[in-house]
């Protein structure tokens, strides 16, 4: 997979980052969810033991683009 920096809010440039992938996909770095209660609904919701969400500002997807490309 490549990707290609989009963006970030951090003002040391590490974390949460915007990527987008050759895929047509994005990645997004951000803080681990580690909240129990949070993670009980994203379980509920589907969440596979696999997988894993991470917690972004809402700034950070002014760096995504607008038309999805």
């Amino acid at each position: 997979m490549e990707l290609t920096f989009l963006g970030t809010t951090s003002g040391g440039g590490n974390c949460p980052n915007l990527y987008k992938t050759d895929r047509g996909t994005y990645v997004v770095q951000g803080e681990k969810i580690t909240d129990p209660d949070a993670l009980a609904t994203l379980r509920a919701r589907g969440l596979p033991d696999h997988e894993t969400a991470v917690e972004i500002p809402a700034a950070l997807l002014s760096f995504a683009p607008k038309d999805g490309a």
